[in-house]
């Protein structure tokens, strides 16, 4: 059993029930998009380094660890954040395959080597720095959500130096920065493949997408099918529920 701190939690993970994570409302909680992209992303069943930039409390390394034999990185800024991942990730007896570090994206070397990883997870912030009158009161908080720390390029560009060529890059993010996301790809070498759209319900706009993209990729984008998370009645559709608690 793993210490918890002031205003911890233990919560199953909801597609793994036999898994658990250290969460807390204070600091950090893992929302649907971890879930989803851990779904979407394609990864090395058997063998392969796989890095997970921006990974908060770890849940994108503990799902994907349930998919692949692949060895894991996580990397977290925010040290609280960070040693919540570690807990939990000793918690869950993966210490052999998860590796968290504690370390900023925009310096990583020479903690990591470029080009060696075959496959690359971000769950980056998603907003553009706002004024500090626009600041979550919750640093921690803050600087999850908004490009405090990073930037979408600032992301990109670690993808890119990080990821083999031929590898792959798996990214959720807001519909409304898929231009940027598409520019900066390409301008990184990193060649959009698959692109899928999340929706609330039928009938309502785009929430969430999920984008894939392999280095030094030849052109040929496939929009998957719309992916719906409730149906009329607010009850998750059965493709979502599949997702969250595992088919």
């Amino acid at each position: 059993m793993v210490e918890l701190y002031d205003n911890e939690r233990l919560d199953y993970l909801l597609a793994e029930k036999g898994m658990q994570i250290i969460q807390s409302p204070d600091v950090f909680s893992f929302s649907l998009d971890a879930v989803l992209l851990a779904h979407f992303a394609y990864v090395p069943i058997k063998r392969g380094r796989i890095l997970d930039l921006c990974t908060g409390n770890g849940v994108i390394p503990l799902l994907l660890s349930r998919k692949t034999k692949a060895f894991i990185t996580g990397v977290e800024l925010q040290e609280r954040i960070y040693q919540m991942a570690e807990r939990s990730v000793t918690l869950n007896n993966l210490t052999e395959q998860i590796n968290i570090l504690h370390a900023d994206l925009n310096h990583l070397q020479p903690l990591l080597r470029h080009s060696s990883f075959d496959v690359i997870t971000c769950n980056p912030p998603y907003f553009p720095t706002p004024l500090p009158s626009e600041h979550n009161e919750n640093p921690h908080l803050t600087i999850a959500r908004h490009e405090v720390y990073c930037t979408l390029e600032d992301v990109v560009k670690a993808c890119k130096l990080y990821v083999r060529p031929g590898g792959k890059v798996a990214m959720v993010h807001r519909p409304g920065r898929l231009v940027d996301i598409i520019h900066l790809f390409r301008q990184y070498k990193l060649e959009p493949k698959r692109l899928q759209f999340v929706y609330p319900k039928q009938g309502r706009e785009a929430n969430m997408l999920l984008i894939e993209a392999t280095r030094d990729g030849k052109p040929d984008l496939k929009i998957l099918p719309s992916l719906y998370i409730y149906d009329e009645d607010g009850a998750y559709t059965t493709e979502a529920k599949d997702i969250i608690y595992g088919k």
